[in-house]
């Protein structure tokens, strides 16, 4: 499945929650979704109640566009979640949380996840002092992400490590804002998420 390219803002409306992938603009009053509520398309203001598989369906859809990750990687998600020990759906978060390009947003060095991954893929950061352009890494325990030097000088990057001295990172990560890196001390746990999934209808979409 190719990835999506069309406007950003029409995801949130479809899915009726700010997905936050513009960054700043979701909170200001130029937001889609503040301005108009309805879902997209001709017929979108006069749309029914969704039934129980629309429910699944939509929670899973949400899932996946706020972490920017397609259909097929979601799945493969999924199924490594389900093999590992605890419970499936938190399982499934702590894997998108780890994510390379999700872990470069939670230090505060882009403004959105797909700034994230955009700076991932330019190869901007090391992972553990190596060379690292792949935004669908999943960190583990002990890897430590960091900005290189020569990237530093880009006004882009200086205005990005301005904000990370005033981030509110997540406390499985142990920021280094001189050094502009960030350690993994953790894995992420639920209460670490600060958007409100309900994973459960996920884990009952693809059980069925």
């Amino acid at each position: 499945m190719a990835r999506y390219t069309g406007p950003s803002c029409k995801l949130c409306r479809r899915e009726g929650k700010k997905l936050f992938l513009k960054g700043d603009r979701c909170l200001s009053d130029k937001c889609a979704l503040d301005r108009r509520a309805t879902v997209p398309g001709q017929h979108g203001a006069g749309r029914k109640s969704v039934k129980e598989y629309g429910q699944h369906l939509r929670e899973k859809q949400t899932a996946r566009r706020y972490y920017g990750v397609q259909e097929k990687q979601f799945k493969k998600y999924y199924v490594a979640a389900d093999k590992k020990e605890g419970i499936t759906g938190e399982n499934l978060l702590s894997l998108l949380e780890r994510r390379f390009d999700n872990v470069v947003y939670r230090m505060g060095l882009a403004s959105s996840r797909k700034e994230a991954r955009q700076l991932v893929r330019h190869a901007h950061f090391t992972l553990n002092g190596k060379k690292a352009d792949i935004p669908s890494i999943i960190l583990k325990t002990g890897d430590v992400v960091a900005l290189k030097d020569k990237s530093r000088s880009s006004e882009k990057i200086k205005g990005l490590m301005e904000n990370m001295a005033n981030i509110n990172a997540p406390k499985w990560l142990e920021l280094n804002v001189e050094a502009a890196s960030a350690k993994v001390i953790a894995l992420p746990a639920r209460d670490d998420i600060d958007f409100e999934f309900e994973e459960q209808l996920i884990v009952e979409l693809y059980s069925k």
